[in-house]
């Protein structure tokens, strides 16, 4: 009877201990200085996501700065924008990618910049921007060596001062190679054209080397 009652008395300690664990956890599982959990990964599902949450450092984002070299070309070309140009060298070429381009996206309006400058480099045409643009019959905006007055109020000037300060001081990637020298629109087809290879097309134009 009495070893009845104690396997009767075990049965419902560990029964009880069983319960215990269950409801409220090991009971020395947290102690030894160490601080119990506040929250379980149960909480992340109602709570709201934002900088700083599930182990992000909102700070480091915040304080985070990309390089000049890999903004986008339109970045670029908003940064330089505006009404006045470096120098005259500049100002020739800003001239060139209004005049020639200002409709094309800035991809279109950077190869024609980098024709002119290419050329200024090639040792068969003149050696500066300026004497490249103004060479008789090559560029059909000029006439008699005179370029026509660009309306500086307006947002095509401002990106095309953009364009020839971001082409001049190097700060995005060559999109032509140094051999392209040409290029015309894709709605004509000059003779001289078939003599040539072609590079690539970008927007309305065709470049050649």
């Amino acid at each position: 009877m009495i070893s009845k009652f104690r396997a009767v008395a075990i049965a419902a300690a560990v029964f009880a201990f069983a319960g215990a664990a269950l409801v409220g956890g090991p009971v020395k599982a947290w102690e030894g200085g160490v601080a119990f959990p506040t929250a379980s990964y149960l909480d992340h599902a109602s709570a709201p996501l934002g900088a700083g949450t599930l182990g992000l450092n909102d700070d480091a984002a915040a304080q985070a700065v990309t390089p000049i070299d890999t903004l986008s070309l339109d970045a670029l070309v908003a940064n330089e924008a505006g009404e006045e140009t470096g120098d005259a060298e500049q100002e020739c070429l800003a001239n060139a990618v209004y005049f020639e381009a200002r409709g094309e996206p800035l991809r279109g309006q950077l190869a024609v910049a980098e024709v002119v400058m290419n050329r200024a480099a090639s040792g068969r045409f003149p050696a500066s921007l300026c004497g490249v643009v103004a060479q008789p019959a090559q560029f059909s905006f000029v006439h008699r060596g005179r370029m026509p007055r660009a309306d500086r109020a307006s947002e095509a000037w401002r990106r095309a001062v953009g364009v020839a300060r971001v082409a001049a001081e190097g700060m995005a990637p060559r999109l032509l190679p140094a051999s392209c020298l040409w290029y015309h629109a894709n709605y004509v087809s000059p003779s001289w054209g078939r003599r040539l290879a072609r590079n690539t097309r970008i927007g309305l134009h065709i470049f050649y080397s």
